[in-house]
């Protein structure tokens, strides 16, 4: 939460499922809403943000997107 108690997480859309796995290489990690929210993936180097894969150069499992 924010200061002023608001919850500072406005919406999480889950990407990869049970029965449907979404992966992407270094160069197809998504930008979420023009870089206002953040893509977690894991990755063979663990669970990271999308900006940190691509500093990282490595993809992975997209898990989801949080703004």
């Amino acid at each position: 939460y924010g200061e002023d108690e608001k919850s500072v997480i406005s919406g999480l859309d889950r990407i990869s499922k049970p029965g449907y796995r979404q992966y992407v290489g270094k160069n197809r990690i998504p930008r979420v809403y023009n870089n206002l929210g953040i893509a977690i993936l894991t990755t063979s180097q663990g669970v990271m943000t999308g900006q940190e894969a691509k500093r990282r150069g490595v993809g992975g499992e997209v898990l989801c997107y949080v703004w």
